[in-house]
């Protein structure tokens, strides 16, 4: 297969072959994405992991993702509503949410430098084609949808670059995916736990729970499948047989070119074509690699890759002029039967991730989350949503919405919510609003002096997000009911202490 151009354009270094009998907390199977990360949020959890990989690190799937960011799945929001309900439909939106979340908080913890920066993605309607009006209504719906369930959403008569109709979502995101997984991968390695390359696995047995590879052992408590497409493992024929039933692979190309800096807009886009096309930049040095991709079709049912290639380098070429193509290369997303993926435990102690239909960043980060929590075992938002043995899911009531203290619903959701606003030059006297500041999410209060308090998003009861009222001038806790002033002054419980002053470099009292 082509090299990627994240494969040309950053260097991992290498694990050796797994050559002896070992034991660890957790085994994951699969070192790209998802499994990085679960073996990255284990360890910080204080975990002992093994990861095992056939090939190398990042050298599957992940190094020919596109590395979209998004919290916008290929199945329409509309649609997502109309199969399973609002409060779902919000669920498979707030994980992703999540996952972009806490893919910004490793790249800060870790000071990692791969280029993540937050920026607005479009949902278009096909550059050159006609804008039918049902076309234009159903973006309107899906725009209305988005915002109605508390998501960063709006109808655009013209997105930039593409000059179509499109639905903008603030707050999304890229990066480069390889040099993230490096940062992770070298995080990993170490102090009782190790990555091995070149290492097949057999099979998994039981009791004790065993991973078996060529001739060697690796005993543990725990196993994460994180390979791409399901291995068997200690499930057993029937039970991955029927999980492949569930599965269709679909190949996918892209390609990129190399243009001046600055020229294309720096944001995501998709469009509403069947099959879809997506586009998005990548900075390198003084230039941009456009990154254009598309084509899909069912895995092994067409043979005209050639054709496809040079279909998605005429559609670049028109749309960035005179562009120098520089990669070209092709990988593959697994769909589900019900356009959601499969998370969670496919025999005891044993949690798969597959079936991110498009989204294989964000959902390979929600996958590698909640397969932490099953390891710890707290509860998690998503498992019913994403569990592997589900029926199809119907829209109604569901625990997410309710409120409990053992996962409130806004805990989850406010924590990983977008702030108002990135700058508090915009906050008018008198306002309050949350704001993200030097990457954290911050209650920012203009006085009508023009004086700012700067405190703290987090309740101090139990860390949900507060929200501004602005009738009563407070910052109120929507989890347990905890009231505090404009200034962060306790007013009423269950909290006792005010919300912590947050300072920043910025000279913003002005």
């Amino acid at each position: 297969m082509p090299a990627s151009y994240w494969e040309s354009s950053s260097k991992i270094r290498t694990f050796p072959h797994l050559t002896r009998d070992a034991h660890a907390d957790v085994v994951v199977i699969g070192g790209g994405m998802t499994g990085l990360t679960a073996a990255y949020l284990l360890k910080r959890a204080g975990k002992r992991v093994i990861v095992l990989d056939r090939s190398k690190v990042a050298g599957g799937e992940t190094n020919y993702t596109t590395a979209h960011l998004s919290c916008v799945t290929d199945l329409r929001l509309t649609q997502l509503i109309k199969s399973f309900g609002e409060d779902h439909a919000r669920a498979v939106w707030d994980a992703g949410l999540a996952a972009i979340s806490q893919i910004a908080e490793n790249v800060r913890e870790e000071h990692i430098s791969c280029h993540f920066a937050w920026v607005p993605a479009y949902l278009h309607l096909p550059i050159g084609g006609p804008a039918g009006d049902n076309e234009l209504e159903d973006l309107r719906q899906d725009a209305g949808a988005a915002s109605e369930l508390g998501f960063d959403a709006q109808f655009v008569d013209k997105a930039p670059l593409v000059n179509m109709p499109a639905i903008e979502f603030p707050s999304q995101a890229r990066f480069h995916p390889r040099m993230y997984l490096k940062a992770l991968s070298d995080a990993i390695d170490g102090d009782g736990s190790a990555i091995f390359e070149s290492t097949s696995v057999d099979t998994v047995e039981d009791d004790p729970l065993t991973v078996v590879a060529g001739n060697h052992r690796v005993t543990c408590d725990h196993v994460i499948v994180a390979t791409h497409n399901p291995i068997v493992g200690k499930a057993g024929l029937i039970g991955a047989t029927l999980l492949q039933t569930k599965l269709a692979l679909y190949s996918t190309y892209a390609v990129a070119g190399r243009t001046e800096r600055g020229r294309i807009p720096d944001a995501l886009f998709w469009d509403t074509g069947d099959p879809y096309r997506y586009l998005r930049i990548e900075p390198d040095g003084e230039h941009d690699v456009v990154i254009l991709g598309g084509e899909d079709h069912k895995t092994g049912q067409e043979t005209d890759g050639e054709r496809r290639y040079k279909t998605l380098e005429s559609a670049l070429e028109r749309l960035v002029p005179g562009i120098n193509i520089v990669d070209r290369w092709s990988g593959q997303v697994i769909e589900t039967n019900d356009g959601l993926p499969y998370i969670g435990e496919m025999a005891p102690r044993q949690f798969a991730i597959t079936g991110f239909s498009g989204n294989g960043i964000t959902f390979g980060t929600v996958g590698a989350m909640m397969a932490r929590d099953a390891v710890l075992g707290h509860r998690n938002p998503w498992a019913e949503l994403f569990d592997i043995h589900r029926t199809r899911i119907r829209g109604g009531v569901w625990d997410y919405l309710k409120e409990n203290k053992d996962y409130p619903y806004y805990l989850v959701r406010d924590r990983f919510a977008g702030a108002e606003g990135k700058s508090t030059r915009a906050l008018p006297r008198n306002s309050g609003a949350i704001l993200e500041i030097d990457g954290k999410q911050v209650a920012a209060y203009r006085h009508d002096d023009g004086e700012l308090t700067l405190r703290s998003a987090t309740c101090t009861h139990m860390g949900c997000r507060v929200v501004w009222n602005g009738a009563e001038r407070t910052w109120d806790c929507p989890c347990h009911g905890s009231r505090f002033s404009a200034m962060g002054e306790v007013l009423s419980g269950p909290a006792e202490k005010p919300l912590e002053e947050f300072s920043t470099k910025e000279h913003i009292n002005k």
